[in-house]
């Protein structure tokens, strides 16, 4: 191998003796880069949701994090009590998933919700559930064996007899029929609509626990005419429920306990007196 001579020598120990020009240059770009990072992050501090992409090592990395704790905490964005861009809050807009607007049609509709309920409510309310009526004498009771018609033409009549359908699982037939009876006495188109959809809810609709036993006929004529009720809407149904009554519940009711205790009772107090 050829020995290289003494003013080569010198040239070669001089070249890398010298600073590589990378060890110049390096600093010099991190420092514009830790500084271009730095003037992102403050211009984002009002957003939290904008992170830099930035890998910062060693001590910028520790001092960029001290910078993007403050600015996440003290955003309007993360103020507490106030949903996320990610969730709904209860106030959004119903026509986006952002909750950037305080929008009031939320409460309108629910606003709107709410009266067909509330009336609801107070009409099921005024429907009858169990009547006034003063105890009944002896005579009323005895009459009550004569016929169904002057069991039924009786407040105490329709009571002692509901507590004896009751028994038999069967008390919505009476409470149908005392509710067809309350529609014929209204004169008001808007309340005689909202009672005959109680009225269909309850007792005729297949989804109702308290659904009454009626044909197949006489459901058609109620859904047909269900989208104008009248007062009589209920009138072939009724008179179904009501004859139901009288030939299977009645006779069973006369030789009940309910109405044998109640005769009993009243005689010894006749005989006493």
């Amino acid at each position: 191998m050829p020995q290289l001579s003494q003013d080569n020598q010198e040239c070669l120990q001089k070249y890398f003796s010298r600073p590589s020009i990378w060890t110049q240059v390096l600093p010099m770009f991190r420092a514009q880069r830790y500084n271009a990072d730095i003037h992102q992050i403050t211009e984002n501090e009002g957003d939290p949701r904008a992170v830099p992409d930035i890998k910062p090592m060693g001590s910028e990395r520790m001092e960029m994090r001290k910078r993007q704790m403050p600015a996440a905490q003290d955003a309007p964005g993360a103020a507490p009590g106030q949903p996320g861009a990610g969730s709904r809050g209860s106030n959004a807009c119903c026509f986006c998933w952002c909750c950037c607007c305080s929008c009031s049609c939320l409460t309108v509709r629910n606003q709107e919700d709410q009266r067909p309920t509330i009336a609801s409510h107070e009409l099921r309310a005024d429907l009858p559930t169990w009547e006034e009526s003063p105890a009944p004498t002896l005579e009323e009771v005895n009459a009550w064996a004569q016929s169904f018609d002057k069991l039924m033409v009786t407040p105490a009549g329709r009571n002692a007899f509901r507590e004896f359908l009751r028994t038999e699982f069967s008390e919505e037939n009476m409470l149908f029929w005392m509710a067809c009876e309350e529609l014929k006495k209204e004169a008001n188109k808007n309340i005689i609509e909202e009672k005959a959809r109680i009225i269909y809810e309850d007792y005729i609709s297949i989804l109702s626990p308290k659904e009454v036993s009626l044909d197949s006929r006489v459901r058609e004529v109620i859904n047909r005419n269900m989208v104008e009720p009248s007062q009589h809407i209920f009138d072939d149904a009724q008179l179904q429920i009501y004859t139901l009554m009288h030939r299977d519940s009645y006779p069973r009711f006369m030789n009940s306990a309910v109405y044998k205790d109640l005769l009993q009772s009243l005689s010894e107090k006749s005989v006493e007196a």
